[in-house]
């Protein structure tokens, strides 16, 4: 499945933030790094327990949100 992370930088909290917007039961933001980087990764791992936590529980796993098509050839 293709979901969406989100990552930003937080003044506030001198960090990025992640946030998994098709997860909307889980308490956003969701994990944070001091690197890009670290965030995508933290973000990502979160994301494959959301997942696992799911199937474990037969829980149904939440439909990706899906942009339009931005790449169109002219």
């Amino acid at each position: 499945m293709k979901y969406t992370i989100i990552i930003q930088w937080s003044e506030e909290d001198k960090c990025y933030v992640v946030l998994l917007p098709d997860f909307t039961n889980v308490m956003q933001p969701c994990t944070h790094g001091e690197t890009y980087e670290e965030a995508l990764k933290n973000g990502q791992e979160v994301l494959e327990m959301l997942i696992e936590s799911c199937l474990a529980e037969g829980e149904t796993l939440p439909e990706p949100q899906v942009l339009g098509n931005f790449l169109k050839v002219a």
